[in-house]
Parts: structure tokens; C-alpha cells; sequence
């Protein structure tokens, strides 16, 4: 079993920058694909980012460039740097793991972010 606790939302103008955390629990972090979502009003869950056990990392055509996602296994602790936030990157953010890529099987409870124009 793992629980995922997500931090580090807010509000910021556009073109700001913020950076989301996710404590994980469990002694099995590092073998886990960590990964970011986001879904804003109205909006279906959409994939963000995602990071693999051995540090490969996967984005979004629509963060690519702008966001980046890394993990410390040490502390248990996925992190989404995002810069040159739009309006458009307003949602609520969620953490997630799982043993690959495509399947995620714990989900934190989300994180919001807004983004002024």
C-alpha cells in the first residue's frame, strides 16, 4: 500500500513558476513509475509527467519544455517543477503510482493550481 501527499499549489500570475511535491510512503518508492495529472474544470484527467524507477522521464506535448518532474528516493518525494505557467495549466494536480508507465494504482488526493491571467 501506498499514500501519496501532494503540496505546493497555489495561485501565480502567468508566466510565473511553482513547484508541486508528492511524499509517498512505503519502502518500495523507488521501484514505483511516479506520475503527474491534472484535470481543470469541466476537463477530463489528463497526463502531465511521468518519471520511472530508473529516472526516464516522459511529458505531455503541452508542458514539454516547460515543466520538469524529478524524484528523491532518499526522501520518498516526487517533484513537478513548472515554469512559465499559462491560464491554461489551471487544474488540480494529482500524484500518482504504479509499476509501469500506463497503470497507476494509488492516487494522491490533489493539489490546485491557478493560474492568473
Amino acid at each position: 500500500q501506498v499514500q501519496l501527499v501532494e503540496s505546493g499549489g497555489g495561485l501565480v500570475q502567468a508566466g510565473g513558476s511553482l513547484r508541486l511535491s508528492c511524499a509517498a510512503s512505503g519502502r518500495t518508492f523507488s521501484s514505483y513509475t511516479m506520475g503527474w495529472f491534472r484535470q481543470g474544470a469541466g476537463k477530463e484527467r489528463e497526463f502531465v509527467a511521468a518519471i520511472g524507477w530508473s529516472g526516464g522521464t516522459y511529458y505531455a506535448d503541452s508542458v514539454k519544455g516547460r515543466f520538469t518532474i524529478s524524484r528523491d528516493n532518499a526522501k520518498n518525494t516526487v517533484y513537478l517543477q513548472m515554469n512559465s505557467l499559462k491560464p491554461e495549466d489551471t487544474a488540480v494536480y494529482y500524484c500518482a503510482a504504479g509499476p509501469i508507465r500506463h497503470q497507476y494504482d494509488y492516487w494522491g488526493q490533489g493539489t490546485q493550481v491557478t493560474v492568473s491571467s
